[in-house]
């Protein structure tokens, strides 16, 4: 009798996984219950027991990943490093499975938007004027550019280091793109290590 809610948890998290796994591969409409069922090892059924759809496990899904990021930035006092800060709250909130999912190819825009709007990002800008009439404009460029360049990051399987990423970003902050050159012609890490 005690096994019981360790059950449930676990099958609730096998269906989680499993839709994860189909989401980053393919559209929502595209996934059926049958399938998640089918690759979790139960019945649709079963499904239903926990899950009215597959939306409301979507929201389940997007609920726990912003309340675990929430719950990250709460807990933490931050730094001078910003996008640090920012890129250890996604990759400690939730496993990145479920993140790459979610901020995939087939992640829902809408997913973004309440991710922007939901964590309180705007902490991680140090000493910023919030009266100021360009304020919410700064903010949208610097939030939407840490999810996006985190959002690559994840589907090219995390290729550099998070502090490769890191100094990419704030030397992308503070100086632009101009130093990279448009086409590549300049590599960032070849040039650096000739420095040495």
């Amino acid at each position: 009798m005690n096994k019981q809610p360790e059950i449930t948890d676990k099958t609730r998290q096998t269906f989680i996984n499993v839709f994860c796994d189909l989401y980053s591969q393919k559209p929502i409409e595209k996934i059926s219950i049958q399938e998640i069922a089918n690759q979790s090892g139960y019945n649709r059924s079963t499904f239903y027991q926990y899950f009215t759809d597959i939306y409301e496990l979507l929201d389940c899904v997007e609920e726990h990943v912003l309340k675990s990021i929430n719950e990250e930035m709460a807990g933490r006092e931050f730094s001078t490093h910003t996008f640090q800060d920012a890129l250890q709250c996604l990759e400690n909130a939730e496993e990145i499975s479920v993140l790459k999912a979610l901020l995939g190819d087939y992640g829902s825009v809408h997913f973004v938007e309440r991710l922007k709007r939901e964590i309180p990002f705007e902490r991680l800008i140090v000493d910023f004027p919030t009266n100021d009439v360009l304020a919410p404009y700064i903010i949208e460029f610097y939030i939407s550019t840490l999810i996006s360049m985190f959002r690559l990051w994840i589907r090219n399987s995390k290729d550099l280091s998070s502090e490769e990423l890191v100094k990419l970003v704030d030397s992308l902050f503070a100086n632009g793109i101009t130093p990279y050159h448009i086409f590549g012609t300049v590599n960032p890490r070849r040039s650096d290590s000739n420095k040495k």
